[in-house]
């Protein structure tokens, strides 16, 4: 048997004899630019490569396909981006800065189109986002698309949006104002629009094996029995029928299908996919649904070994051919799910969901035990990598917290989501919230939560709360450690948009009354501070120009700082030799601590927000709702 170096040489060897019968020219700059990164991860992605697919009788030749593919795609890259590989490369921390500031949004939604949306780039800039996350903008079906994240080709933008070429000019006019892109890279599933799922529509076996699909239900059966339903709203189980009366794996709705990444052929073709975004300019790509992109008969098919070890060799294929590309993570599943992704092998940067939906719980109940808990226990990452703290998404509040967790206080967690649904649906008496249930189960109670900031922490309501508990929760995701990310048009305060329900493809999901169009009206008025729009948007670019100049609050180090009061919420971050201690009252009362806390500090700090001083040492008195930053 030979040595894991004698076959790694051997399949270095042929790899290279493949390349040269297929003419591939080494003797040049750019192919032995290539050679280089190759020399330093082909050991790595062969590794993954047979652990995934070494029972393949074909291995060898997919690898050395995806070699020649890889390097194709890196000797069309633009120059500008070869470029900023050297100097991402050169500085590869560059996310981790108290500068960076993310913000997202629908293109269509808030500009129209990309043409139009590059004449916003000069509010983004002044605002200080420095990473722009577009929602899905490639061409899907006119109907039934999920929002976009059903896609039926991923070289082509919606048609209603624009073409590649403004994509690309937009990508390159964001770089210039010191922007990157961030675009949504769906890999679980395409489209059954996509022209992968009309040719195995059609019957034609490469192309039928591209996704998971059966003649019969016998196997569909058995793997029922162990994974969950997504969205029994659209179909039961996991599997749809065919118009051929064959059976399709659809995780999430039925018009998006599974790819079979058990395929080699597969994995090489979405790399491809994958670079070619790249190429376009894209920073940033969201690894959408990351959990589920392995099946294995007899398991939940989640978060599977086989799942982490295809990220890591798409991340390997991208150390390649684009260098400067980093993956972002969304696993909105158990947290301990949701950190094993985050690793600078694989994803160094993902979405925060655990923090995002304690904070909602901590308005909610007026206490921090959960999310103080989750500070200490799940906040801490490897310091080469970055949460993404979002206070909502583009889609539902999924109360996230581990059961296990939640017990330690004495909570149930099932009768605490059932809580939490109630109140921010408006179903609980006394509550400021005025969300919508999704997938609402009549039975169980359960359901997700969809609604904008502004109308589920009580603006809609006319609550006189609603403003501090919406900066409450974004001074938290702008100093618990990474980069903290604006839905656009929260800086300004936008409201539930209830037009969705005159749209045929809307009206049967809720997730779309927290997408509104750009609320043009409340942005005329952001500079009034008479008006809401005009309170909300200074206080938030006083939370934005705070954290700018705040070192401390770069980087992921972070410390749990006991108030020894319920309603208080304590944590210390210390970057460059700053030390930053957050306070933040979810309590509709006024709050005090105790000066015994304050013992090991400073005697006098200044709130990086407001400038006020505090002589902490005769305790600290915080408002309902108030957030401080002291330094």
């Amino acid at each position: 048997m030979l040595s894991i170096t004698q076959q790694l040489k051997a399949a270095e060897s042929y790899v290279f004899a493949t390349l040269a019968e297929a003419g591939v020219d080494w003797d040049n700059a750019d192919a032995r630019a290539f050679r280089t990164r190759f020399d330093a991860e082909f050991p790595r992605l062969f590794n993954l490569f047979a652990k995934l697919y070494g029972e393949h009788e074909d291995c060898l030749d997919h690898l050395a396909t995806l070699i020649g593919q890889s390097l194709a795609c890196w000797q069309a890259r633009p120059d500008d981006l070869k470029a900023l590989d050297l100097s991402r490369e050169a500085q590869p921390d560059w996310f981790q800065s108290n500068k960076m500031l993310g913000a997202f949004c629908y293109v269509d939604r808030y500009a129209g189109d990309l043409i139009r949306l590059k004449d916003h780039v000069p509010y983004f800039a002044d605002l200080g986002i420095t990473y722009l996350h577009l929602m899905p903008l490639f061409d899907c079906p006119a109907e039934n698309s999920d929002g976009g994240y059903a896609v039926s080709s991923y070289r082509d933008v919606r048609s209603d949006l624009g073409t590649m070429e403004d994509l690309r000019d937009l990508a390159k006019t964001l770089r210039e104002a010191g922007i990157s892109l961030v675009v949504d890279f769906v890999f679980n599933h395409t489209s059954n629009e996509h022209e992968w799922a009309r040719k195995a529509a059609q019957g034609d076996p490469e192309f039928s094996d591209y996704y998971w699909i059966f003649e019969d239900r016998r196997m569909p059966d058995a793997y029922e029995r162990t994974v969950r339903e997504v969205f029994p709203d659209d179909h039961p189980g996991a599997f749809v029928q065919m118009e051929d009366g064959r059976w399709i794996w659809t995780t999430f709705h039925s018009f998006q299908w599974d790819l079979n990444y058990s395929n080699p052929a597969v994995f090489c073709a979405m790399s491809q996919e994958m670079l070619s975004l790249a190429n376009q300019g894209v920073d940033l790509i969201r690894m959408d649904a990351v959990a589920f992109i392995w099946k294995r008969l007899g398991t939940s098919c989640e978060s599977l070994p086989e799942a982490h070890l295809l990220l890591q060799a798409f991340n390997s294929v991208c150390r390649m051919a684009a260098p400067s590309l980093l993956f972002k993570s969304e696993a909105i599943v158990h947290p301990d799910e949701v950190v094993s992704y985050i690793d600078p092998k694989e994803c160094p940067i993902s979405y925060n969901p655990l923090l995002m939906a304690l904070g909602w719980e901590a308005l909610a109940t007026r206490k921090v035990e959960l999310i103080n808990q989750a500070i200490a226990r799940r906040q801490p990452i490897h310091p080469e990598c970055a949460w993404v703290n979002y206070v909502r998404s583009h889609d539902d509040i999924g109360w996230t917290f581990a059961d296990e967790d939640a017990a330690e206080f004495g909570i149930v967690g099932f009768d605490h989501r059932r809580f939490l649904n109630a109140f921010y649906t408006n179903r609980f008496d006394g509550s400021f919230a005025r969300g919508e249930p999704f997938q609402f189960n009549p039975k169980t109670g359960d359901c997700r939560v969809c609604g904008t900031t502004a109308s589920l922490t009580g603006i809609e309501a006319g609550d006189p709360g609603g403003i501090d508990r919406m900066i409450l929760l974004y001074s938290i995701a702008f100093s618990a450690g990474g980069i903290p990310l604006i839905s656009l048009g929260d800086e300004v305060g936008q409201l539930n948009d209830h037009s969705y329900k005159d749209h045929p493809g809307q009206a049967g999901d809720q997730r779309w009354v927290g997408r509104p169009m750009r609320p043009d009206g409340l942005y005329d008025q952001r500079d009034d501070p008479t008006t809401t729009a005009g309170k909300i948007f200074a206080r938030m670019k006083r939370l934005i120009d705070a954290r700018r100049s705040a070192p401390g609050l770069s980087g992921n180090a972070i410390r749990s700082f006991d108030t020894q009061n319920p309603h208080v919420l304590g944590y210390v971050r210390n970057g460059e030799g700053q030390e930053i201690y957050v306070l933040a009252n979810f309590a509709d009362t006024p709050q005090n601590l105790d000066p015994q806390r304050f013992l090991e500090t400073m005697p006098r700090m200044t709130d990086l927000i407001t400038g006020e001083a505090f002589h902490v040492r005769t305790g600290v008195s915080l408002g309902p709702h108030q957030t401080v930053w002291l330094a």
